[in-house]
């Protein structure tokens, strides 16, 4: 029997890891609430854009950490669940669902947070390595091809679905469920992205360095 205390333990345990909003932290220490500039997205891209890259830097590892931190805190308490032959971590993956929430709306930040690509991806990284690899690869071309973030991340988002269903990677049906909650989650905070692409307003990535002027 599942043990539903456990799997609630590593919800809450990981939304308050994703609750720690590195990219507003980084943004304090320059002045700003970066949810105020620039794309308002509290994320490593907004950072990058409005901060520079030292805080830039900053947000990359936070916000990896906190996605490694949720899925250790999941894989230690060790709740398991399979269908048909495959079996997967029910506790790990609710505790990286968790953190991507808590990115996307962290408690401490008043729900208002970034786009949880990279701490999404730090998740799939715990939990499939070689999913998360072909994801980010689809990504990094991607955005070398267009520069554009929020298409790169998008298109990652939607593979993750298709290859959480190829039979090869031995998922089982939670692991689905849990892809395609991510990725509508990922596509619905890209929405008005979505929309600047298809006007062509979309902005392009570019790299600020140095420390922003105030």
């Amino acid at each position: 029997m599942i043990d539903l205390v456990k799997l609630f333990a590593a919800l809450g345990a990981g939304y308050l890891l994703g609750s720690i909003s590195t990219a507003v932290l980084a943004g304090k220490m320059y002045g700003k609430d970066i949810r105020e500039y620039g794309s308002k997205s509290a994320g490593l891209t907004n950072a990058l854009r409005v901060l520079g890259k030292p805080a830039a830097l900053l947000v990359l590892v936070g916000d990896i950490l906190k996605g490694v931190a949720a899925c250790l805190v999941g894989l230690y308490l060790g709740v398991y669940a399979g269908s048909g032959v495959a079996i997967d971590s029910m506790s790990m993956l609710l505790a990286g669902a968790g953190a991507i929430v808590g990115h996307n709306w962290p408690v401490f930040f008043g729900f208002r947070g970034g786009k949880g690509v990279l701490t999404a991806a730090a998740v799939l990284f715990m939990l499939d390595p070689i999913i998360a690899l072909s994801c980010l690869s689809s990504f990094v071309v991607i955005v070398a091809a267009t520069r554009f973030v929020s298409l790169g991340s998008i298109c990652a988002a939607l593979l993750f679905v298709v290859l959480s269903f190829i039979p090869v990677f031995g998922h089982t049906l939670y692991f689905q469920a849990f892809a395609m909650v991510m990725a509508f989650i990922v596509v619905a905070k890209h929405r008005a992205n979505i929309g600047r692409l298809l006007s062509g307003t979309e902005n392009k990535l570019r790299f600020k360095s140095g420390k922003p002027s105030s």
